[in-house]
């Protein structure tokens, strides 16, 4: 499985209440959690985010509250993997459980530019800088997290088997 985008980047420590602010939390509309995503230091992100493109970000991504609105609003707004050097740990197990790839690496977090186009190849964890012609190695899921992001999340996993 591979995506391939225009990258959005941002900077350490973006938390789930900037990803999607509290007071659109009273809609499970995943559009309409989607039209707010980064809004709050990101206004035009909604109106300029592509299917296919990718989120970039330093340390701690997705920290806060606990919500599963803030990698669903990602993914539903088109992003199709989330690059970071590191992401808080509740953020991480829900992008899995909604099925929104992420991947962990420094140097690709370093180095990718807001705009700069970039391939990953999820099996085998290859990030590919088209702009820049760089790659970067992150570690890939394992094989059967692999099948719940391809499957859609956890959900739909486990109702396909």
């Amino acid at each position: 499985m591979k995506a391939k985008g225009t990258v959005h980047r941002y900077q350490d420590n973006v938390d789930t209440d900037v990803i999607i602010p509290a007071r659109y939390l009273n809609t499970q509309d995943a559009k309409e959690l989607a039209s707010h995503c980064m809004e709050d230091i990101d206004a035009e992100f909604a109106g300029r985010v592509q299917e296919g493109d990718i989120m970039v970000a330093g340390l701690n991504f997705g920290c806060g509250s606990s919500r599963e609105h803030a990698p669903l609003a990602i993914k539903t707004a088109g992003i199709s993997c989330v690059i970071a050097k590191t992401f808080a740990r509740i953020f991480y197990r829900n992008a899995i459980n909604i099925g929104l790839p992420i991947l962990e690496c420094e140097a690709a977090s370093e180095a990718i530019e807001a705009g700069d186009e970039v391939e990953v190849d999820f099996g085998t964890g290859v990030i590919t800088n088209i702009t820049k012609n760089e790659t970067y190695q992150a570690e890939p899921f394992p094989a059967f997290i692999q099948d719940i992001i391809a499957a859609g999340g956890l959900m739909a996993s486990i109702n396909n088997k």
